[in-house]
């Protein structure tokens, strides 16, 4: 089958399509009813181009080839034929949609696969009309297409599974993060969650009389990058009005029961392509009026609708609870999504806050849930990822972001055992960042071996060479009193490790930065490849080391250094550690495994484990003790090793020249 892939649609998604395809080293064929919009293609994507030159991201020779796999032609015929792929990329109007899909299928071979970029319009409405419907499949590129990483992948009621897993494979492919969509529902997942979002921004305008200025200065202080109103202008409000007529249709009448953004668009206030909407735009930038006071408002407004509409989706079977996650994260551009919000508040908490919304608005859509109202919410959530019938899933997408090679999605902290050692290894992405979940399982594998006598060390490491670039500040934290018990979960479960009864070894590569650097200091031994990168981050964020790393790093290299680690945020080799006293071995990246498994195979071997636990004890208990109260504590452990049947078996084996068999007893 041919690698040329074609693009019907040269408008701002069309060129950006078409400059993903060329970039991941396809020819394409673009095509547009005008010379004018073809144009217009080619500057963009030659703009676009010069800036990843500018950047460093090409070189002018590659953007130049880049730009060459673009072939601009008025012919529809010419643009698609002999593709593999075609995308149509053409304005939210049902049947130009339909009808341009019935024409590509007259150009194209029977094999070929016809995907629509459409942000809403169910794709079986799409395909209806179609010779073979089974080809027909949703590919909904998010904007800017060439930024954005996220793509739906929309199975159509006839789409046969073989397209299906061969688009979303060839999403991953091109450099995106695909999400599959089960079900053809309208919206789809993202733009299904945002609806009741704009429904409800526009009651608070038309019926609570509130004001957009104030309204987008509480969404911003929030930390989000615009506000809503402010977002709207951006993207258009015909296209929110459209969006919101199709949903009315398709879902509920209630989203065409508001009127103030039909009021805007038809005295052609669009937003920033006509120079106003809610706002003023002048060289692209919204002119938005001091506010005027604080909105009766609160962030838990907006996030109970989300979460309630994406509970409607897991209820309808549309997608699985991990890829709205990711969905909505990569798709709003967001550190989280609802599922996320869902684990930090309680089923009342969204239960009463929907009913207050659906009281003060009169609105069904926001009535909560069968989900919620059953109680069923984390239950819900916490599902396996549905799959296609007849398809194996086993790279959906996580919020997780689970690596290659990881089996289980919701394995994150992977226990394995060689001879007597306990191997924990990190498996959460690429940078095997610390978030709630993995604490809890590497608290449950740290509970189960001081509970057992498995085994006589550890070693924690960090899956695809990374220990730990820190922990995940992207969760959802209701407040103060959540990030605090975040804080000292995590300080509870490094303590934890520090005192149990056995050595813990920290195999370090790559970064090993904040709370991954913390996670370090709390094993017993640490060994580190030269190009480990080790550091306290958290300064430069408005954080501190918050899980030990101001308690434990001072105790072991000394105030001064310390102070500079953690006050400057300076990242430090594994051979500059190893200088200051805080890594034991440096050991090549290759040989990490073998140098840190084999050092805590020596003293699984060759250590008594009564030994090993009572010095473990006085090395930790000399943290702000008196030497005297110290050598006290040594004596007592001396007495306490004197009857025991190891001490014995060690003095017997060295007079007997044979090596000793320690019980632990």
């Amino acid at each position: 089958m041919s690698e040329k892939l074609a693009v019907v649609g040269a408008g701002q998604m069309g060129h950006g399509i078409a400059e993903v395809f060329a970039l991941a080293g396809y020819s394409v064929g673009l095509t547009d009813v005008s010379q004018e919009f073809l144009d217009r293609a080619k500057v963009s994507i030659s703009s676009s181009l010069d800036r990843m030159v500018k950047s460093g991201k090409v070189t002018q020779e590659g953007r130049n080839e880049i730009l060459s796999r673009v072939s601009f032609t008025l012919s529809r015929r010419e643009a698609v034929s002999g593709s593999w792929l075609v995308v149509e990329a053409v304005p939210e109007i049902l049947e130009m949609k339909r009808e341009i899909f019935q024409d590509i299928e007259k150009y194209v071979d029977p094999e070929t696969v016809i995907a629509s970029n459409s942000s809403n319009i169910r794709i079986s409405e799409i395909s209806s009309g179609m010779q073979r419907p089974e080809r027909a499949i949703g590919m909904h590129f998010f904007n800017p297409a060439v930024i954005m990483k996220l793509v739906e992948i929309i199975k159509g009621e006839k789409t046969s599974d073989a397209v299906f897993e061969r688009v979303f494979d060839f999403a991953k492919k091109i450099g995106k993060v695909p999400i599959r969509v089960l079900k053809d529902s309208p919206g789809f997942v993202v733009n299904r969650i945002n609806a009741p979002e704009s429904l409800f921004f526009c009651v608070l305008v038309e019926k609570l009389k509130m004001n957009p200025a104030d309204v987008d200065a509480f969404a911003r202080s929030q930390g989000l990058p615009m506000g809503p109103y402010e977002l709207m202008d951006y993207v258009g409000l015909d296209t929110v009005v459209h969006s919101l007529d199709y949903f009315a249709k398709e879902l509920s009448p209630d989203y065409g029961s508001c009127r103030a953004f039909h009021d805007l668009v038809s005295k052609n206030r669009l937003g920033m392509k006509t120079g106003s909407g809610f706002y003023t735009w002048e060289n692209g930038k919204a002119m938005i009026p001091e506010p005027k006071g604080s909105p009766d408002l609160s962030l838990l407004d907006v996030l109970a609708i989300e979460v309630n509409e994406a509970s409607k989706i897991v209820e309808e079977g549309i997608a699985s609870p991990q890829d709205i996650e990711t969905g909505v994260k990569l798709g709003m551009n967001r550190p989280f999504g609802p599922v996320s919000v869902a684990e930090g508040l309680t089923v009342a908490e969204i239960r009463e806050k929907l009913e207050e919304i659906h009281k003060k608005t009169g609105l069904d859509v926001f009535r909560p849930s069968k989900t919620i109202m059953e109680g069923r919410l984390k239950e819900a959530f916490a599902s396996k990822p549905s799959k296609p019938k007849g398809v194996e899933t086993g790279s959906i997408a996580s919020a997780h972001h689970v690596p290659d090679g990881n089996a289980n999605p919701d394995q994150l902290v992977e226990l394995s055992f060689e001879n007597r050692v306990a191997i924990l290894t990190l498996s959460n992405g690429k940078n095997n960042l610390l978030n709630g979940s993995v604490l809890e399982q590497l608290e449950e594998a740290i509970d189960s071996l001081s509970g057992s006598g498995d085994a006589r060390a550890i070693v924690i490491r960090g899956n695809g060479g990374v220990f730990s670039a820190g922990a995940e500040l992207s969760q959802f934290f209701q407040g103060p009193m959540d990030f605090m018990r975040f804080s000292a979960k995590g300080q509870s479960i490094f303590e934890k490790i520090s005192k149990i009864r056995i050595p813990v070894i920290a195999a370090i590569d790559g970064y090993a930065l904040g709370g991954g650097f913390e996670l370090a200091l709390a094993c017993d031994i640490r060994i580190a490849t030269e190009r480990s990168k080790m550091g306290f981050p958290e300064l430069t964020r408005g954080l501190l080391p918050g899980w030990g790393g101001t308690q434990r790093l001072p105790r072991l290299i000394g105030e001064s250094r310390a102070s500079y680690l953690i006050l400057s945020a300076e990242r430090i080799s594994g051979r500059q550690a190893y200088e200051m006293g805080i890594v034991s071995v440096l050991a090549e990246p290759e040989k990490l495994d073998e140098v840190a498994i084999g050092l805590a195979s020596r003293i699984a071997e060759n250590c008594a484990p009564i030994a090993v636990e009572l010095s473990k004890k006085l090395i930790y208990s000399s943290y702000g003790s008196s030497i005297h109260s110290g050598l006290e504590k040594e004596s007592e452990a001396m007495g306490i090793l004197f009857s025991t049947e190891d001490l014995r078996e060690g003095i017997s084996s060295f007079m007997q020249k044979r090596k000793a068999e320690f019980k632990g007893k």
